[in-house]
């Protein structure tokens, strides 16, 4: 495989501007397109806001990549996948850049960046047969098998996560259907349907969802609008240039990145409902690739920023060590008073913090498995 030096990076048709490696190959640098300066938006306010000049990557934490295009490439059983595929090929991925890695995407990852020239790679047929799927994806996992890695990343889009995913269009629009893993009860279909009844229950935005012959649960894409136009998104992992590997993020910087992206107390309000109802329905894989922006277009043309729907929620005791992956005021055993003083911190009042709190545990039903007081 050919080293990649240089890529255009677009969003829909419009190029967003170049991406490339530093002469030691270390690092990645980027400078948006002079006409996309004109009309674009800022791909990611923190790390590259919308100026002229050269961004050059931080070393760490994503080995010289920029948090936004990490965001494109497959991770977890993704990347598993991708580096099985790989071998296939007599390919050895631990020799790939950043940006063999982007090319290797393509146009077929989450969200609307997509990335130029395109590297392709034998990869087997789409499917729609969920049942092969499943049991395909619990073979390569066991490593009883690799010959089926192909076929499992091209029908799973670079998504991202520990679980098997595969995406699919049927004629009520586009689909993230998940699978259960080695390590999964067999019900977690079902489990995961649950806990996103209850969470509408407590008031928040989840994406459409259904349970496909009372097996699979599946999520309404949300990178991708009802006329199949591709959206713009963004992790607070990939915002904040934070690796899902080191859990050092706190609610309070959900909140505060959220009032600061949106400019909405609405949307900050959703994020305060979305951390105490995984805290008392002890989801604790709350990872800051878990939380998504996304951009839209508004009705004076101009683009902004949005809390995306809630995902990947579902009973996850083990969590990092036993703990979060994301605290509460410094604290993963937090009690009444710092979920209130996170709220009040971002300009939550006191009182509608404790009618919030209340709202979801009266919502939670049989969901609340901690009771904070």
């Amino acid at each position: 495989m050919k080293q990649t030096d240089r890529l255009i990076v677009k969003y829909h048709t419009s190029t967003v501007g170049i991406l490339s490696l530093t002469p030691d190959d270390k690092l990645c640098a980027f400078e948006y397109d002079h006409d996309w300066l004109k009309d674009g938006f800022s791909i990611s306010p923190l790390e590259l806001p919308l100026r002229q000049g050269l961004f050059l990557a931080k070393a760490k934490p994503f080995a010289g990549n920029f948090g936004i295009f990490e965001d494109s490439l497959p991770d977890g059983y993704g990347r598993y996948l991708l580096h099985k595929a790989l071998l296939q090929e007599g390919i050895n991925d631990a020799n790939l850049t950043s940006l063999d890695r982007l090319s290797l995407v393509g146009n077929g990852g989450m969200g609307a960046l997509t990335f130029h020239p395109e590297t392709q790679i034998h990869l087997n047929r789409d499917t729609i047969d969920l049942d092969l799927l499943q049991q395909k994806a619990l073979e390569v996992l066991k490593e009883q098998q690799d010959t089926d890695a192909g076929l499992l990343l091209y029908n799973g889009g670079n998504s991202g996560g520990a679980r098997p995913k595969a995406i699919f269009e049927d004629a009520e629009g586009h689909w993230l259907v998940k699978f259960r893993h080695i390590y999964d009860p067999k019900d977690i279909g079902q489990q995961e349907y649950h806990y996103n009844q209850i969470a509408q229950q407590c008031g928040i935005c989840v994406p459409d969802f259904k349970l496909i012959r009372n097996r699979y649960f599946a999520s309404r894409r949300f990178d991708i609008d009802a006329n199949g136009q591709r959206i713009h998104t963004a992790t607070a992992g990939g915002l904040l240039c934070l690796s899902l590997f080191n859990p050092v993020l706190d609610y309070s910087n959900l909140l505060s990145l959220t009032g600061f992206l949106t400019q909405n107390s609405q949307e900050v309000e959703e994020m305060y409902r979305r951390m105490i109802f995984n805290y008392m329905t002890e989801n604790k894989d709350d990872h800051c690739k878990n939380f998504t922006f996304y951009v839209l277009k508004d009705s004076d043309g101009k683009h902004r920023w949005h809390l995306a729907p809630a995902y990947d929620l579902t009973f996850c005791q083990d969590g990092y060590n036993g703990e979060h992956a994301t605290s509460v005021n410094g604290t993963g055993n937090p009690t009444l008073k710092d979920f209130i003083t996170v709220g009040t911190q971002i300009k939550i009042k006191e009182q509608r913090c404790r009618e919030i709190f209340d709202e979801v545990e009266s919502g939670c039903g049989d969901l609340l498995l901690r009771r904070i007081k």
